[in-house]
């Protein structure tokens, strides 16, 4: 009897934790024609608990490199955990998710060329996300559309084009995050910035102490930049050095609900 107990009690575990797997897939997928990148995007979707059961809208988060966002089985070396993060944090907020193209993802989050690696046609990307993209989803979701309302955000490369989507449609993005950015790919970044008019968005800088030799002196170079752009009285820039942190998803996904809580306020 003890046994069979014993079994019973291992089911029914087993049924909740698989119960509680299923439950975890809070996000759905879509395809969208992409004619500035001459491509099919897949976009994935998070939408908060009681979308279904309100008529209110939202505020949108879109970021890069979907396939490391909500799923650990398509993740490339860990996933963000957005959906559990957001869930726990019961943040009312849409989150978009771009798939990156594969072996173009380099020449799609990065707005200017290196002179060893390529790149430079995060243009095209934005232009997507902004021309194509976000009318598609402000027109088939309740979202608050103002750029005080949408934000973007990404790591890496990612965190790049965040910052560079930021001073380039200012009347889009209101808010950015902007996680162990690449500025290294190209000096020009910086003097696209010294050049941006003053912007009023929301930006959280972050990255680890335990990442490229010259990560954090590229991210403070770019925050002092910003510092000189607009007054820091208006605490409108975070910056955030965090202790041992490294260049991958499990840093970043433990620092996102702190960065979207601070960006959304």
């Amino acid at each position: 009897m003890k046994v069979i107990f014993s079994l019973l009690l291992v089911g029914l575990g087993l049924f909740w934790i698989s119960q509680k797997a299923l439950g975890q897939k809070r996000y759905s997928t879509f395809e969208i024609e992409a004619p500035q990148l001459q491509v099919s995007k897949k976009i994935w979707i998070y939408l908060p608990k009681d979308y279904d059961k309100t008529s209110k809208k939202y505020p949108v988060i879109y970021m890069h490199d979907a396939q490391n966002l909500f799923d650990s089985e398509k993740a490339f070396a860990g996933e963000w955990k957005v959906d559990e993060t957001l869930d726990s944090l019961k943040m009312d907020v849409i989150v978009i998710g771009i798939e990156h193209g594969n072996e173009k993802r380099l020449d799609e989050l990065t707005p200017f060329k290196n002179e060893k690696y390529g790149g430079g046609n995060a243009d095209a990307y934005l232009d997507f996300i902004v021309s194509t993209l976000k009318p598609y989803v402000d027109s088939k979701y309740r979202t608050k559309s103002k750029a005080k309302n949408t934000t973007i955000f990404g790591s890496s490369l990612g965190g790049l084009v965040s910052f560079y989507a930021l001073l380039k449609y200012p009347k889009t993005f209101g808010n950015a995050g902007v996680f162990s950015p690449s500025f290294w790919f190209s000096n020009e970044i910086y003097e696209y910035a010294k050049k941006a008019k003053k912007s009023k968005a929301k930006i959280y800088f972050l990255c680890g102490d335990s990442e490229s030799e010259d990560m954090v002196a590229d991210m403070q170079r770019m925050t002092a930049i910003m510092s000189e752009n607009r007054c820091d009285c208006k605490h409108l820039t975070q910056e955030v050095i965090v202790k041992n942190g490294r260049h991958n998803e499990k840093m970043w996904s433990e620092q996102f609900g702190k960065a979207v809580l601070w960006l959304l306020k």
